[in-house]
C-alpha cells in the first residue's frame, strides 16, 4: 500500500510539473539554415571539422553553444552576432573572422539581417563525438 501511494504521488507531482512549468524549448535554426561537412578528422579524443553553414536573409542560427572553440570565416554576406545578455558582440562582414570560445557560458546567436545569403566556413574543435552545437532556450532576448 505504501509503495502504491508513493508511486501515485510521484506520478502526480511529475505530471503537475510538466503541465504547470512546461518544457524549456530550445530555439532551433530558422527555416533554410543548412550546414554541410567539408572535412573531418579525429586526432586522439578531438574532432576537427570544417563545415559550410548557410543562413538565408532574415534567418538565425538559433540560440546555442559549442562544446569546444569554433572559428568562423564570413565567406559571403554579413553575420550579426549576439550573446545571452542580448547585446551584439559584433557585426562581421564578408572576409572577417569570428571566434567563439565554447562551453555553456558562451551562449550565442548568429543572425542574417541583410538581404544576401550568409555563408560561413566554420572550423570546429570538439571533444570526439560531440554535436556541432548544443541548442538552448532563448535567454530572454526580444529576438531569435
Amino acid at each position: 500500500m505504501r509503495t502504491a501511494l508513493r508511486t501515485a504521488l510521484t506520478g502526480a507531482v511529475a505530471t503537475a510539473t510538466v503541465l504547470v512549468c512546461g518544457p524549456a524549448h530550445a530555439t532551433p535554426p530558422g527555416p533554410g539554415v543548412t550546414g554541410r561537412t567539408i572535412s573531418q578528422t579525429t586526432v586522439g579524443d578531438t574532432d576537427y571539422v570544417l563545415r559550410e553553414v548557410t543562413v538565408p536573409p532574415g534567418q538565425a542560427t538559433g540560440w546555442h553553444y559549442h562544446d569546444g572553440p569554433v572559428y568562423g570565416y564570413v565567406k559571403q554576406g554579413t553575420l550579426s552576432h549576439y550573446h545571452s545578455d542580448c547585446a551584439s558582440d559584433g557585426v562581421y562582414p564578408q572576409g572577417t573572422v569570428v571566434r567563439e570560445p565554447g562551453g555553456p557560458s558562451d551562449v550565442h546567436l548568429g543572425r542574417n539581417l541583410g538581404d544576401t545569403t550568409l555563408v560561413l566556413e566554420v572550423f570546429y574543435i570538439l571533444p570526439h563525438g560531440a554535436p556541432f552545437s548544443e541548442d538552448v532556450p532563448n535567454p530572454g532576448c526580444p529576438f531569435e
